[in-house]
C-alpha cells in the first residue's frame, strides 16, 4: 500500500505543472478593441505598468483594467495613445 500511495502523489505532482502553465498562459492574453482608434491592444506587462502610470497620473484608485466602465477605458486608449513604451521609459526585452 505505501509503494501505491507514493506513486500516486509522484504522478499527482508530475501532473500539476502541466495543468497550471496552460491558466497562467491564457491570463496574458486578453486583448481589448479601441474603438475611437479603431485598433487592439494586447495585454500584457507592458500594458499593466502602463496603464499603474494612467492610475497615478489621474489620481485614481488602482482597479483591474477588465473591471473599468467602457468610458475609463477609452480614457485610458486615448491617454495610451500618446504615451508610448518609450514616452513612459517601459523597457521592451
Amino acid at each position: 500500500m505505501p509503494r501505491f500511495l507514493n506513486a500516486a502523489l509522484l504522478a499527482a505532482a508530475l501532473m500539476i505543472p502541466i495543468s497550471v502553465v496552460p491558466t497562467a498562459a491564457l491570463a496574458d492574453d486578453r486583448s481589448y478593441h479601441d474603438k475611437q482608434h479603431n485598433d487592439d491592444h494586447h495585454w500584457n506587462s507592458h500594458e499593466d505598468r502602463a496603464y499603474r502610470v494612467w492610475v497615478k497620473e489621474n489620481h485614481r484608485k488602482y482597479r483591474d483594467f477588465s473591471r473599468l466602465p467602457d468610458n475609463d477605458r477609452e480614457s485610458y486608449w486615448a491617454w495610451r495613445h500618446e504615451h508610448s513604451d518609450a514616452v513612459l521609459k517601459i523597457d521592451i526585452r
